[in-house]
């Protein structure tokens, strides 16, 4: 009886460890995304995370809401320096999202200024 639910807590244990492995270290899709940076900032009560957004265009509905690991410093840095400018984002998306994260299931992994759309502003 012992060794059966040691077995079944192994087993438990792998298959949630798979499961959190997977989250976190598989993405989904890539890509870059391009806009004006209308919003960043660190929020959460308990798991503080980094959190923007950028715009597309005019519409509400064009927008572009993402998270940043503590971990990309630069990151945070470069974004806190482009806030209001047209910028691209490259991202990465995960299948889930863990709490302690972000918010988003898309997180930045490089920003770059766009010049050419802030000639337009």
């Amino acid at each position: 009886m012992i060794k059966f639910l040691v077995k079944t807590l192994i087993t438990i244990l792998v298959i949630a460890l798979s499961y959190f492995a997977f989250i976190y270290f598989v993405s989904y899709s890539e890509g870059v995304r391009a806009g004006e940076l209308v919003k960043f900032s660190r929020k959460g009560v308990l798991f503080k995370t980094w959190e923007g957004e950028i715009s597309h265009g005019v519409s509400e509905a064009q927008r572009f809401e993402f998270s940043v690991e503590d971990s990309e410093e630069q990151v945070i840095k470069d974004l806190k320096k482009l806030q209001g400018r047209a910028v691209k984002l490259h991202y990465f998306e995960r299948y889930a999202n863990f709490f302690w994260l972000g918010d988003t299931k898309y997180f930045i992994t490089k920003v770059e200024e766009d010049k050419k759309l802030n000639l337009k502003y």
